[in-house]
């Protein structure tokens, strides 16, 4: 039987300026997938958030994936696999807009 987990990172926080989920670690799971909630926004230009990686949860580099948001919907989502101990989304919100946000990683094995 497979093993399952759903992490909530973010709950009811507002982006502006840069953003950086919490980090979490994953080293037991084989797959991942990050799912925002767009709650409330003022925003109109799309976004790109970046899957991030870390080998210790505090040095992150790009994992290659993104997740685009172009606020025309209610919940968006990027999988991931082959990943190392610790996962995230960062990105950077355009000057004036904002979001308030739940993020999710759904974990599994």
């Amino acid at each position: 039987m497979r093993e399952s987990h759903l992490a909530v990172i973010e709950r009811n926080v507002e982006w502006s300026g840069p953003i950086a989920t919490e980090p979490y670690e994953v080293a037991w799971a084989s797959e991942a997938i990050f799912f925002v909630r767009i709650l409330e926004a003022q925003c109109t230009l799309p976004i790109d958030l970046n899957v991030q990686l870390s080998p210790d949860g505090m040095h992150w580099c790009d994992e290659g994936r993104s997740l685009q948001i172009d606020w025309t919907g209610e919940i968006y989502f990027v999988r991931v696999a082959h990943f190392g101990g610790w996962l995230r989304l960062a990105g950077q919100m355009i000057p004036g807009q904002r979001a308030r946000v739940i993020a999710y990683l759904q974990l599994k094995e």
